[in-house]
């Protein structure tokens, strides 16, 4: 694999990008702002999305998708999750035959409840799917600080061959075969951050924060379970390692969002303010809705869903989930 395209230039695309290139692959990356594509080839520099990060000028930017797509060995989509559908819908009749494509969004679409990796399988049917997730801030991995993620897929020689392509020593890519895990984790995380932000925010303190990670956790464990998710996969980078990363940083933008809840802030008012998109957001709901489907308790996921979607006061939240029963711990209750 020597030509990967990415579908998605904002941070995590730019910092993939460079990932890509540092393991010596040629790299054309797809943005939709005429801006950010300007900034790549002309300054070298994705300033809107990745400020201050100098690229190589061998990275190249299109706004084009299909051109992005069309000659690649594997194609990594790192659009925001609500946008997948959207984006790969025109890559059908671009995407050679037996070309990869590598999941990097993490969230679950909401009306369908779908994983990202249903997503693709319905629009572009018969395309060898993978996903990549795992604890990573953007910034780091474009950094060159050593990081470690999951690359899932139904096909462990080309869950290698992907890794070959895409790691080196401070990116590390361990192979999993366990698809749906790798997206559960790094989808019903982001949820959680904005808990964790929340009690930060309000003051809470740390031994707060410690349950809600560790009891959202078990949430995360009863939604893949109930999805076909293994619990070996839950308890690795894509699962734990990554619920810890988000959980305990204002790099996150789930975290911060959430902490900007927690000290009063309007939501409109935090997403107004920025340019990139909190994924927890969208997917509080869909995980809420799924989890109802498939008669799964998670009601940290609702409180968090209650908060930002359905105008629930935060304190009184805070007080209906800490009167809740208490129960075996091993017994599923949160």
């Amino acid at each position: 694999m020597k030509r990967i395209g990415i579908i998605g230039a904002g941070a995590w695309g730019t910092a993939l990008a460079m990932t890509a290139h540092r393991a010596g692959c040629d790299v054309v990356i797809q943005a939709r702002e005429p801006d950010v594509v300007a900034a790549i080839n002309e300054r070298h520099e994705n300033t809107p999305f990745l400020p201050g990060v100098a690229l190589d000028p061998a990275i190249r930017a299109t706004a084009d998708a299909t051109e992005a797509a069309v000659g690649t060995d594997a194609l990594l989509l790192v659009v925001p999750a609500q946008f997948l559908r959207a984006a790969i819908g025109g890559l059908k009749d671009h995407l050679s035959g037996g070309v990869p494509v590598v999941i990097c969004a993490k969230g679950i679409e909401q009306g369908s409840h779908a994983l990202m990796s249903e997503v693709v399988e319905d629009v572009l049917p018969g395309t060898p799917v993978s996903v990549l997730s795992g604890p990573t801030f953007a910034a780091e991995v474009a950094a060159g600080l050593p990081a470690a993620v999951t690359l899932a897929s139904n096909d462990m020689d080309m869950a290698a061959r992907l890794s070959d392509a895409l790691g080196n020593p401070r990116f590390r890519a361990y192979w999993s075969d366990d698809l749906i895990g790798a997206q559960i984790g790094g989808a019903v995380k982001n949820v959680l951050a904005i808990g964790c932000g929340i009690v930060e925010g309000r003051g809470l303190g740390d031994n707060a924060r410690a349950a809600l990670i560790t009891r959202g956790l078990a949430e995360i464990v009863r939604l893949g379970h109930a999805k076909g998710a293994k619990a070996e996969t839950l308890m690795g980078l894509s699962g734990i390692g990554d619920l810890v990363l988000t959980c305990n940083a204002m790099q996150s933008r789930n975290f911060s969002l959430g902490y900007g809840l927690g000290q009063g802030q309007t939501l409109g008012d935090i997403l107004g303010a920025r340019s990139s998109v909190a994924e927890g957001v969208s997917s509080a709901s869909s995980v809420t809705e799924l989890a109802q489907g498939l008669n799964v308790d998670m009601p940290i996921c609702k409180a968090v869903d209650a908060i930002l979607n359905h105008g629930a006061d935060i304190d009184t939240t805070i007080e209906d989930l800490l009167s809740r029963p208490v129960a075996e711990e091993t017994g599923g209750a949160a």
